[in-house]
């Protein structure tokens, strides 16, 4: 396993933006799935947006941020973002990240919240 530190959460106004990163502490550009998901309070955690095929970089997102929120790699950096515009009330939750490598190597960060209200 490697060691993901997410950063970037906060309290956010509606219609504004934020930008998630999770640096891992070993290296991505061969990982199978680089992915955000989220769990907001009494909800089950779903998944918003992956990467998978490391060649490929075949990029996915749920039906609700689909043309506001972008998932991007550096792999330079062993860096995964998730850039998320025009917020809603809705996409308050802890955002974790989310990493597989050689098939079965599972890491999960350690959550960040992001809050958006008024």
């Amino acid at each position: 396993q490697v060691q993901l530190v997410e950063s970037g959460g906060g309290l956010v106004q509606p219609g504004g933006s934020l930008r998630l990163s999770c640096v891992s502490s070993g290296r991505i550009f061969s990982a199978n799935v680089l992915a955000w998901y989220r769990q907001a309070p009494g909800k089950q955690r779903e998944l918003v947006a992956s990467i998978t095929n490391a060649s490929a970089s075949s990029t996915k997102y749920t039906d609700s941020v689909k043309g506001r929120f972008t998932i991007s790699r550096d792999n330079a950096k062993n860096t995964v973002y998730l850039q998320m515009n025009s917020l809603k009330p809705e996409d308050t939750a802890v955002y974790y990240c989310y990493v597989v490598r050689f098939g079965s190597d599972i890491s999960w960060g350690q959550g960040t919240q992001v809050t958006v209200s008024s």
